[in-house]
C-alpha cells in the first residue's frame, strides 16, 4: 500500500516510518528539508523523500496523487507562542486541497484530547485542525492522545529534568490536573492498526494508558522508577507566564514550547470519546512500564527520535543554506593538531561523542555558564543534550548546536550555533590524513557578525576562544575514554 507520511522527521513520524516499512508499505516521506531526515541505508532505498512545505500550496502540488492512506502528523506547537493556530489552519486547508485530488481512501490524524470546555489555544487549534480535515472528501480517522511517554519525547524529557534536577519542588497548581499518559509504543500500535481499517473511517477516538494520574503523581512515580526521593509542594497562585519561565529555566524545553505546554496543562486530558479498544484491542502499558522502557532505550543507545528533531533553524532556512560556511565578512579561529595516523578512528570517535554527557573536552564549566546565559536571554541553552552518546546524524540537535553535516567516512562534522548571538556561528571538525603516517585535526570556528555589536562580541571573546579552542582541539586528539 502506498502511504503518505507527513511530519516524517518529527518525533512520531520517525518512529512510525520503519514500522510501516516492516509492514510492507511503500512510504512517501514529507519533510521540509531532506537533509534533516535520518535514514538507514535500507530505508534510503525503500523510502521516497519529498521536500514540501504545507504552508505553501505550490510546494504541495508536487506530491504524488496515487497514494492510498495518509498520516497527518504536522503541528506548530514549538514554532512560536503566537500565530501557530493560523499556521495550522493554513496547513490543513492546503492538505485538503491536495488530498481531494488523490486516490486516498483515509487520512489518519494524531491530535490531542480536548474534552474540557475552556481549552488552551493549543488544544483549540488541534481540534480546529481536525474539523478542517473532516471537510475533505477523504474520510478522517482522528486519534486524540494524552501526553506521550517515550525516550526522547518532550513530556518524558521535561519530567526527567524536573525529577533528576530538583529534590524539592514548589510547583504551580496545574500539577494536580489529571491526565491519562500513553506510551509511544502503544501510540504506534494504534496508528498502524488504523491503517486501511474501515471500522475506524470517519471516527474519532481518545487514546490513553490504563491509568489516570495527576502530573504530581507522574513526577513521583518517575522518581520511584529512578529510585529517587522527591518532595513536591504546590502553590495556589502562579501566573501562566511565571509557570512558563519556571519550566523553561529548569528543563530542556524551549520557551515557546513551555508557554504552550503550561497553557494546556490547565486542561484535563482523560479518555472520554469513543472506545477504541472495542475496535483495536491492544495491551496498554502502565506509566511506570513506559518510563522503564524509555530508560532501557537510552541505556542501549537506541533512541530513534527526539522532540528536537523537527525544530527549524533560525530564519526558516534549510540545512543546505547554512552548510555553505561563508568566507567573506567573517571572523575565524582555526586550530590544527597533528597526530599519528593510526589514532584517526579514536579521534573521530571523540569528535562524534562531543557535547551532552561527554562535554566539550575543555572548560565544561565555561560552556555551562554560556548555556545559562543563553537560557537567560531566551535561547536553547545546553540542556537539550544529544539524542545518542555516540552517534550523530545530520539534523540532530547537539546542546545549543544543530548538526549540519556528519560524515564520518570523510572525517567531517559541521555544527551551526542555535544559541543567542549577534550574528551566526559555525564550528567545524575535519580529520585529514597523508601518506607519511600522519593525520591532522583541523578545528575551525567561524563567526559572521551582525552589525557593530557583533564585531564587539567577537573581539571580546578572542582571549577566551584562544585557550578554549586550543585546549579543546588538543584534548580531542589526546582523550582516551575509560
Amino acid at each position: 500500500m502506498k502511504i503518505l507520511l507527513t511530519g516524517a522527521n518529527g518525533y512520531i513520524g520517525r518512529r512510525l516510518l520503519p514500522v510501516l516499512l516492516q509492514q510492507g508499505h511503500q512510504v512517501v516521506a514529507c519533510v521540509r528539508d531532506k537533509n534533516a531526515l535520518r535514514l538507514s541505508k535500507s530505508e534510503e532505498v525503500e523510502v521516497e523523500v519529498v521536500e514540501v512545505d504545507f504552508l505553501n500550496y505550490l510546494s504541495v502540488e508536487k506530491l504524488p496523487k496515487d497514494i492510498e492512506v495518509a498520516y497527518f502528523l504536522m503541528h506548530s506547537l514549538s514554532s512560536g507562542s503566537q500565530g501557530f493556530s493560523q499556521k495550522e489552519e493554513q496547513v490543513a486547508k492546503n492538505y485538503n486541497s491536495y488530498i481531494n485530488q488523490t486516490s486516498a481512501k483515509q487520512t489518519i490524524y494524531l491530535s490531542g484530547i480536548s474534552n474540557d470546555n475552556a481549552l488552551s489555544d493549543h488544544l483549540k487549534s488541534r481540534e480546529k485542525t481536525g474539523d478542517l480535515l473532516a471537510e475533505a472528501y477523504v474520510p478522517v480517522t482522528t486519534l486524540r492522545a494524552a501526553i506521550i511517554i517515550g525516550s526522547g519525547s518532550a513530556s518524558f524529557e521535561i519530567i526527567r529534568d524536573l525529577v533528576e534536577k530538583l529534590p524539592l519542588m514548589i510547583a504551580p497548581k496545574w500539577l494536580i490536573t489529571k491526565c491519562q499518559p500513553i506510551g509511544i509504543r502503544n501510540v504506534i500500535e494504534y496508528l498502524i492498526a488504523c491503517c486501511d481499517n474501515s471500522k475506524v473511517f470517519g471516527k474519532t477516538f481518545d487514546i490513553g494508558g490504563p491509568e489516570i494520574l495527576t502530573y504530581k503523581e507522574m513526577l513521583l512515580q518517575f522518581a520511584k522508577v529512578r529510585k529517587m526521593k522527591r518532595w513536591i509542594g504546590t502553590v495556589p497562585i502562579m501566573t501562566p507566564k511565571l509557570s512558563s519561565y519556571w519550566l523553561y529555566f529548569v528543563t530542556s524545553t524551549s520557551y515557546h514550547l513551555a508557554v504552550n505546554l503550561v497553557d494546556s496543562m490547565k486542561n484535563e486530558v482523560v479518555v472520554k470519546i469513543g472506545n477504541i479498544n472495542e475496535v483495536i484491542p491492544i495491551d496498554l502499558l502502565t506509566y511506570k512500564e513506559n518510563v522503564s522502557l524509555a530508560f532501557k532505550r537510552i541505556e542501549q543507545n537506541t533512541v530513534v527520535s527526539s522532540w528536537t528533531d523537527a525544530e527549524q533553524l533560525r530564519k526558516g532556512y534549510g540545512l543546505n543554506y547554512y552548510i555553505k560556511v561563508p568566507e567573506k565578512g567573517t571572523f575565524a579561529d582555526q586550530k590544527k593538531v597533528t597526530f599519528s595516523k593510526d589514532r584517526s578512528d579514536s579521534v573521530l570517535s571523540n569528535i562524534w561523542a562531543i557535547g551532552g554527557q561527554r562535554g566539550w573536552y575543555y572548560g565544561n564549566w565555561m560552556w555551562k555558564i554560556r548555556g545559562y546565559i543563553d537560557k537567560l536571554f531566551g535561547g536553547v541553552g545546553l540542556r537539550r543534550g544529544r539524542r545518542s552518546p555516540t552517534d550523530i546524524y545530520t539534523g540532530d540537535s547537539l546542546d545549543f548546536w544543530r548538526v549540519l553535516l556528519a560524515d564520518k567516512a570523510e572525517g567531517r562534522l559541521l555544527l551551526f550555533a542555535e544559541m543567542r548571538l549577534p550574528g551566526e556561528a559555525w564550528l567545524e571538525f575535519k580529520v585529514e590524513s597523508d601518506d607519511n603516517g600522519e593525520a591532522k585535526l583541523i578545528q575551525t570556528a567561524t563567526f559572521r557578525p551582525k552589525g557593530l555589536f557583533g564585531r564587539i562580541y567577537w573581539y571580546s571573546m578572542v582571549p577566551f576562544h584562544h585557550f578554549i579552542f586550543w585546549n579543546m582541539a588538543n584534548n580531542l586528539v589526546k582523550f582516551k575514554p575509560n
